[in-house]
């Protein structure tokens, strides 16, 4: 599938001009430095006066670290996931959200892929430990529990994951980062703020129609790096990989 940029109508450059105006504002004290850091250093190509062109965006990136962007047409099949995570291919819908319905969606569209995803990719950390969570997804093919397990893990820091910076919490997340009343009920600390640990979000529910209750905080994005080896030597005890 492919991006049909001439598509878009003005409603569609309305809703992303409105969304990224608003949360570019609202994160500025609230995000990962890294992410901002990010978001600063691919305004030629990601920013409210343009909706975002994925040739644009694929052209950027093969000048950073090496990432593209796959259109899909809705939620894929975990295995598929895993494997494109593995070949440096981030998956993005090509929809937008209407006018009314700015605050709240269970199915990502692309603000939340775009602007929640793609630009913490550019950064060497955050897109080695991606890369390498697809790498280790792909060994869990044929087995559901461990597809769940990676699963949890993706939810509590891909999308909803949380740092402590100078003593206060920060977003990282696209699930929150893309979400104006998920980036404020962290910054007002509403919500449980649990170490991160990986073997206790492995075994983690959660859920997709309402905000969090809990999140996973890291210190630094070096541990993210640091849990995939933490996930290897998980597999191999349990003979999903061999030693």
């Amino acid at each position: 599938m492919k991006q049909n940029f001439e598509a878009y109508t003005a409603d569609d450059a309305w809703v992303w001009k409105t969304l990224f105006e608003r949360q570019e504002k609202n994160i500025r004290n609230k995000s990962a430095k890294l992410y901002l850091k990010a978001l600063d250093e691919m305004k030629p190509v990601l920013n409210a006066g343009q909706l975002p062109n994925f040739e644009e965006l694929n052209a950027y990136f093969k000048t950073t670290t090496g990432w593209q962007i796959e259109v899909v047409p809705g939620l894929i099949e975990v295995e598929e996931f895993f494997d494109l995570l593995a070949q440096k291919k981030f998956c993005s819908s090509t929809w937008l959200r209407s006018k009314n319905s700015l605050d709240y969606l269970e199915e990502p569209d692309m603000f939340h892929d775009i602007f929640g995803h793609i630009p913490l990719l550019s950064q060497p950390v955050f897109s080695d430990f991606v890369h390498q969570f697809g790498k280790v997804g792909q060994h869990a093919k044929g087995n559901l529990q461990l597809q769940k397990e990676l699963q949890r893990l993706y939810w509590f820091t891909i999308e909803f994951g949380v740092i402590q910076e100078e003593g206060k919490i920060k977003s990282y997340g696209a699930g929150i980062l893309s979400s104006f009343g998920e980036t404020n009920q962290i910054d007002l600390q509403q919500a449980n703020f649990l170490n991160f640990k990986v073997e206790e979000i492995l075994q983690k529910e959660f859920r997709t129609d309402v905000m969090q209750e809990d999140y996973f905080m890291i210190k630094n994005f070096e541990q993210l790096l640091s849990c995939i080896d933490g996930l290897q030597q998980n597999m191999k005890r349990r003979k999903v990989l061999e030693v």
